[in-house]
């Protein structure tokens, strides 16, 4: 039930694209975050270009090109 608590403080972006900028530009992906995407992947059918986007960010990550931050 943690989850679900958590996600009512976290609002989605209004798109995947939003996400995948804001990670970019703070170059880490903090736990908030990937909550976020999760809630996204799990409420709305995806596009091939968000399945595009989700595996960039999860390429950055393996690479070391963003970091995982596990605050809010």
């Amino acid at each position: 039930m943690k989850d679900a608590t958590l996600c009512q403080v976290c609002p989605l972006p209004s798109t995947l694209a939003e996400l995948f900028a804001e990670v970019n530009q703070k170059g880490q992906i903090t736990l908030r975050d990937r909550y976020r995407l999760r809630a996204a992947i799990l409420n709305n059918p995806l596009s091939q270009d968000e399945f595009d986007l989700i595996n960039r960010l999860l390429y950055a990550v393996r690479r070391g090109l963003l970091k995982v931050g596990h605050e809010l």
